[in-house]
């Protein structure tokens, strides 16, 4: 009983993290005893290696998908001219 409540406290430390590890946030820096602990309980719970591996999909799927998505021309100036429009008109389009 002891390991499993400890094995749950663990996991719900662990899921506090893990984007900030994947992220690797020069802004909110693991110190080097939280990112080895973290490791470590990836290495051996199974659910929460699977929810980082959840994640580093998730996160190279939009870093994809941002990196090779420009927006058209067409787009960009129908922006601009309705921008202009509700600056211009006292915000009436």
């Amino acid at each position: 009983m002891i390991n499993y409540i400890r094995t749950m406290v663990t996991c719900r430390w662990a899921a506090r993290r893990l984007s900030q590890y994947l992220d690797a946030d020069p802004d909110a820096t693991m110190d080097a005893a939280d990112r080895c602990r973290l490791e470590a309980h990836l290495a051996t719970c199974e659910r929460c290696s699977a929810k980082m591996a959840d994640y580093t999909k998730l996160s190279r799927a939009l870093a994809g998908w941002t990196r090779d998505r420009t927006p058209d021309a067409a787009s960009v100036a129908r922006i601009h001219d309705l921008l202009d429009q509700l600056t211009v008109e006292g915000g009436q389009p």
